[in-house]
């Protein structure tokens, strides 16, 4: 959060920048009006992450409209969620995409060098929950995260999460992704020293409620430390553990 301030006030302090150049940059303008969307270009200065798009329910043309809004203000990186394909092409033949159809996710510029106190790990009870975990993911790594990704551990079969004990201690954060019965968060939460993040997923048949069931059993899990997001919600998962793995480095 304070690294930019920081760096403007050294430069001050250095000679490197002037005290009006600080003021303006400082004076300029918190957000703007696009009519259709508010762009908040200070959230970096307040919370060290630059404004996420949510592309759902957005159309291309406004996607494009936020995006060329945010460079021209300096943003070198910015994430896309929710992304449809069909907005990806046509911001794409515009602005260079980075487009993960997985996840449906979009990254413009380049993902920050991983300086995080540790690694993220983000697992998942099966393969049907990496549309998830790959927004988590994408989320992590844009934020300056390492990432593991341990895909199809669940305690269906209980070997697969325990061959992998060296990735889970060594982890700063876990990030815990299922859906059916959502066990998995309960069981990496047994069995790490660091705060697990579990998703409920959509994932199941019809007495899992469209994820509602794996919701409330990571609600009440046994295991200590562990937190809950709401379902199918990968980037808040990867967007809490990056604050998470970063609270050491801040100063």
């Amino acid at each position: 959060m304070d690294n930019d301030i920081r760096k403007l006030l050294e430069g001050v302090r250095d000679g490197s920048v002037s005290i009006e150049d600080a003021l303006l940059e400082i004076k300029k303008e918190p957000f703007v009006d696009l009519g259709f969307a508010k762009i908040d270009l200070h959230r970096k200065v307040r919370q060290g992450v630059a404004e996420v798009i949510f592309g759902a329910g957005k159309t291309p043309e406004q996607i494009l409209g936020i995006l060329r809004l945010m460079k021209q203000n300096g943003q070198d990186s910015v994430l896309v969620t929710r992304m449809s394909k069909e907005a990806y092409e046509f911001v794409s033949a515009e602005e260079e995409l980075d487009y993960d159809p997985l996840s449906r996710t979009a990254i413009f510029g380049k993902c920050h060098e991983p300086d995080g106190i540790g690694t993220i790990v983000i697992a998942t009870g099966g393969t049907s929950d990496m549309p998830v975990a790959e927004e988590a993911a994408r989320t992590c790594e844009i934020m300056g995260n390492e990432v593991c990704r341990l895909y199809d551990v669940g305690v269906a079969g209980l070997h697969r999460t325990l061959a992998h004990m060296d990735e889970i201690m060594s982890a700063s954060v876990i990030i815990a992704i299922a859906g059916m019965e959502g066990a998995l968060a309960s069981v990496i939460g047994g069995l790490s020293d660091c705060p697990v993040i579990a998703v409920p997923t959509s994932v199941g048949y019809g007495a899992s409620f469209g994820g509602l069931s794996a919701l409330l059993s990571m609600l009440n899990s046994c295991a200590s430390g562990v937190s809950v997001v709401n379902i199918d919600n990968g980037f808040g998962a990867g967007y809490i553990a990056s604050r998470i793995n970063h609270m050491e480095t801040r100063s």
